[in-house]
């Protein structure tokens, strides 16, 4: 394997390229914002781990004035074009704060962070202290920020007055980068103090509106803010989601990237694969693959080239948007679920002016949030064999890794939900053989569950195991026994009695009866039931269950 450095975890885009880590060149995403640089504001959303907050750290050091950032640069596409690096790099004053760590279990811990987020961008700049246009208010007014110390009303004006401090120190106006403006808003959403955040923030935020300070300013965000007027009044605003086109290939990595990175690590054998688990967004005209997955794979395949793929995306955050979608009631919404894991497409309308307050008010919403976030792509029109109203989407799955993450999700609801349930009907018709009712309880909780088929055998398995365990019996899955390996079997120690199941799975509903007369066939020509009761148990019941879709049809036998 080829000695080159994969810089998981890292996006300082100066200790990439000094430590000579590897990079893939997205600096294009300079020249074509420069190409608008009449527009005062400009809010990019994309997923997390897309690559947001690298592309915020390179755009820092090109435009920073204190620096000295050609070094950086060489060899990259943006360094060929002479004219506009002598125009912008290195020569505007910046200010570059990332809202990514402002957190806390409730408002006074999160403005706390907030505080000291912005009293660190202060501090970066506190050679100002010593500018001859500094005025002694704005040097108290200074302090007090960066010391923590700040009025409410100060700290909300803060970025607004650090843009006119440094645009009468430089004579010039002042670059503003904004990244994970809804960081904050996101946390104090799932926490309960929205609305103070919102209010802190859009008074942050102010900075962005009507300045003469401003040159321009670049925010990234996962979800589009407007309604909640955080940018109200900003002059010249445009936005670019996921569904426009004009920057798609700058956040992911496209396929000529994948390419390239898989050549140069000598790995173009693992290409399917990676293509396969962490590819299929589609963003604008662009198909891409999220970057953080495929850097931290290919990484693990330059340690040991054995390594299988992994769900890397899954562990960067909480998922919890997927446990209140699975927890709903709406029968409409798992039905949907079910076309999604079986590798279907879903048709919804999305909105795209959303406020984190009202994201779980409706379905809509919540699809609408599962899009944006990257659990869901959209399809291309091309691929779908109907013509869709605007405004509506074609929505699915986009690869492997978020197709595991919802079937674990669902299978971790499903196990907690079986936990909390009494259970006390379905025990009490295994124990005592009675196929009718066994198979009316099953049938109605398998109706109630998110199901995937493209794995049957081991769908239904799981879900029968998940009903039998917890419930302080023993409860062993294909262990063997007798002449072969029994599917289930449950033990109940203290009144030495024991059931044998056997599942089968057949592929039409007339099938049911004669599958499960072969199940119990199985168990007795294996003397399933035989060896248990040689350990001692005096009641062993043999069932067989078969499952077809949603109906599953019982025989019992007792030995």
């Amino acid at each position: 394997m080829k000695n080159i450095n994969i810089p998981v975890g890292r996006s300082d885009f100066e200790y990439i390229r000094k430590n000579d880590f590897y990079y893939v060149d997205k600096t294009g995403l300079i020249e074509e914002l420069l190409r608008t640089i009449a527009t005062q504001v400009t809010l990019i959303t994309r997923p997390r781990r897309f690559g947001k907050t690298l592309g915020m750290s390179m755009m820092a050091e090109f435009f920073d004035i204190r620096k000295d950032s050609s070094v950086l640069f060489e060899s990259l596409s943006v360094s060929k074009n002479e004219d506009l690096c002598k125009c912008w790099m290195n020569q505007h004053p910046t200010i570059f704060i990332s809202f990514r760590n402002v957190d806390g279990d409730d408002f006074n811990d999160a403005y706390g962070m907030l505080e000291g987020t912005i009293s660190n961008i202060f501090m970066n700049h506190v050679y100002l202290l010593e500018s001859r246009v500094m005025h002694e208010v704005d040097k108290k007014v200074f302090l007090k920020i960066a010391e923590r110390t700040a009025s409410k009303s100060e700290l909300k004006d803060s970025l607004l007055f650090l843009t006119h401090v440094m645009s009468r120190h430089y004579g010039k106006p002042v670059i503003l980068l904004i990244d994970e403006y809804d960081v904050p808003l996101a946390k104090a959403s799932v926490k309960g103090y929205y609305k103070k955040m919102l209010s802190t923030i859009r008074g942050v935020l102010s900075a962005l509106k009507d300045n003469p300070a401003l040159n321009f300013a670049i925010v990234t965000g996962c979800l589009q803010i407007i309604k909640e007027s955080i940018f109200t009044g900003t002059n010249n605003f445009v936005s670019d989601t996921i569904s426009d086109s004009r920057l798609d290939e700058y956040f992911g990595f496209t396929q000529a990237d994948v390419d390239k990175l898989l050549l140069d690590t000598g790995l173009a054998d693992h290409a399917d694969e990676i293509k396969r688990w962490y590819d299929g967004y589609h963003f604008g005209s662009h198909d891409v693959y999220c970057p953080w997955d495929v850097m931290n794979h290919v990484k693990n395949l330059l340690i040991d080239p054995a390594t299988p793929p992994a769900s890397y995306w899954e562990h960067t955050s909480h998922n919890d948007i997927i446990y209140q979608f699975i927890s709903t009631t709406e029968a409409d919404v798992n039905d949907k679920f079910e076309v999604l894991l079986s590798g279907g497409y879903i048709i919804e309308a999305i909105e795209s002016n959303l406020t984190y307050d009202v994201l779980h008010s409706s379905e809509r919403n919540l699809w609408t949030l599962l899009y944006f976030t990257g659990y869901l792509t959209r399809m291309r029109p091309e691929d779908i064999p109907e013509t869709l109203e605007d405004g509506n989407f074609a929505l699915t799955i986009p690869n492997a890794e978020i197709r595991g993450l919802f079937r674990k999700s669902v299978n971790e609801w499903f196990l907690a939900k079986t936990e909390a349930s009494n259970r006390s009907e379905l025990f009490d018709a295994l124990w005592k053989g009675d196929a009718e009712r066994l198979q009316t309880y099953l049938s109605d909780t398998l109706f109630d569950t998110i199901s995937f088929y493209d794995n049957q055998e081991n769908f239904y398995h799981a879900f029968l195991a998940g009903q039998l365990s917890g419930k302080g019996y023993v409860v062993k899955s294909n262990r063997e026994n007798g002449l072969g390996r029994s599917d289930i079997t449950v033990k109940d120690r203290k009144n030495r009695r024991a059931i044998v199941i056997e599942t089968k799975v057949t592929d039409s509903e007339s099938k049911l009866d004669s599958s499960c007369d072969t199940a119990l066939a199985q168990i007795s020509r294996n003397q399933y039931a035989i060896e248990i009761k040689k350990s001692g148990y005096k009641q062993v019941i043999s069932i067989g269950i078969t499952f077809y879709k949603k109906q599953c049809h019982v025989k019992v036998a007792s030995e």
